[in-house]
């Protein structure tokens, strides 16, 4: 039995919320390329509305597990 892969925030790749971070993991990829692409639609495109796509990622997406918020 195959195991399930989980869409996740990053907490190692995170730049505001690792909504972008967590993508290039999932898809194993570099992050970079992930931000790059997703700031190019958000620019050139009028019927991509990044800003609040990414919004809505951030309050839908849960945040890796194995993260700890203690300092």
């Amino acid at each position: 039995m195959a195991a399930v892969k989980k869409l996740y925030r990053s907490t190692k790749n995170r730049m505001l919320g690792g909504v972008c971070g967590g993508i290039a993991e999932y898809f194993g990829c570099d992050p970079t390329l992930i931000r790059l692409i997703y700031v190019a639609l958000s620019l050139f495109t009028v019927a991509f509305p990044g800003i609040i796509l990414y919004i809505i990622c951030l309050l839908i997406i849960p945040n890796d597990p194995g993260y700890t918020d203690i300092v």
